[in-house]
């Protein structure tokens, strides 16, 4: 009877311990299915993050894209513009360590029309150095007597209205040993624009400035379609577009032309300046209002690689060419500027832009020295 007893409590002991472990079997089972569901879920989560920034990444491609296309690309085929052949390689090797790029900005009575039959109100060409992303301006006078590459001889603004912007820039190429092949074209009212939607610009205006600066407000205004109030006052204060488009084109102070160009370039680094510090939402209203005022030869492609560096550029230093000159009257051509002594101007330049202070000036930019030697006597 006492065995029976003990068969009875060790047989639901075992039956209790059974049903413990299945019990605990179970719940381990459970425990590691809903890790792995977790897992599962966490990796589709994953997953499906992936795909909203893939998505976001190709919506933004292609709004990106969408406003380049705004910009004016007329083709300009690259056998069109000219580099002189007998450039050194030594001066080739030196100059691919910089971007060079040719800025236009153009007299333009309708806004938008950045083609030939416009007269190159403003040329300057920007150096790039690849590795600091360094830069440095210098302004071409616009009245500068030089080879135009269609056989004649003229002011050096006249090149863009004779053949566009292939033309203007062989004409720099050709007469400075450069290997330009990229542009930017500019009107007025991309300027003026631009200058508003950054909320002006500082300049201190001078007694000599201020009538002219006036003065010009009314032809701006006019080409732009913007209007605005003449300055009341000298000193430093904010400009609005008009104002400041009107203050870069004031040529008739001490100075004339030369100081012209200093205007420009001041304006130009304030507008980078201001630009470095803009947020998203200026950004888009720029490209709405500005982009289809400009024209360039880069494509889509190029300026989106281009774009994450545009804010590590930094001007370090403007001038304006010729740095020797005179002011001559040439038969014919009206008063230019004359380079005096293009050769001894043109290595000046390159070690000017690139540091080059070794460079030889090509047989093509010799000739041309002394071909406007022998028309002006500089």
């Amino acid at each position: 009877m006492a065995k029976e007893t003990m068969k009875k409590t060790t047989s639901k002991k075992n039956a209790s311990h059974q049903k413990t472990s299945s019990a605990k079997s179970a719940s381990g089972r459970s425990r590691g299915g809903s890790k792995k569901r977790a897992s599962k879920k966490k990796k589709r989560m994953m997953i499906f993050g992936i795909e909203i920034a893939v998505i976001l990444i190709l919506v933004l491609g292609f709004w990106v894209v969408s406003k380049l296309d705004k910009i004016q690309k007329p083709k300009v085929e690259q056998d069109q513009i000219e580099v002189n052949e007998s450039l050194q390689e030594s001066t080739m090797e030196t100059m691919k360590g910089y971007t060079t790029v040719a800025l236009f900005g153009l007299d333009t009575r309708e806004a938008g029309q950045l083609g030939s039959g416009n007269r190159s109100d403003t040329i300057i060409i920007a150096s790039i150095n690849n590795d600091t992303k360094e830069v440095k301006l210098v302004s071409v006078y616009r009245d500068t007597y030089l080879n135009l590459t269609n056989g004649k001889y003229n002011k050096c603004n006249s090149a863009y209205s004779s053949g566009g912007p292939a033309q203007a820039i062989s004409m720099l190429n050709t007469n400075l040993d450069l290997d330009i092949e990229y542009y930017v074209s500019v009107d007025f009212a991309a300027l003026t624009k631009t200058i508003d939607l950054l909320g002006g610009i500082d300049i201190d205006v001078d007694d000599a400035e201020i009538e002219h600066l006036n003065n010009y407000i009314v032809e701006t205004s006019k080409v732009t379609g913007i209007q605005t109030q003449p300055l009341t006052s000298t000193g430093l204060q904010t400009l609005d577009g008009v104002q400041a488009t009107s203050y870069c084109r004031i040529r008739y102070t001490a100075g004339d032309d030369f100081k012209r160009t200093e205007r420009q370039r001041e304006v130009i680094m304030q507008l980078v300046s201001k630009a470095k510090k803009m947020d998203i939402s200026k950004v888009n209203d720029i490209i709405d209002a500005v982009f289809p005022l400009i024209a360039t030869n880069y494509t889509n492609d190029e300026l989106v690689a281009m774009a994450p560096q545009l804010l590590t550029y930094d001007i370090v230093d403007t001038t304006g060419f010729p740095f020797d000159k005179a002011n001559a009257t040439v038969k014919g051509k009206g008063s230019c500027v004359v380079p005096v002594n293009l050769e001894e101007n043109v290595k000046q330049l390159h070690e000017y832009l690139f540091g080059n202070a070794d460079y030889q000036p090509s047989n093509e930019v010799t000739e041309i020295s002394s071909k406007i030697n022998s028309e002006t006597g500089y």
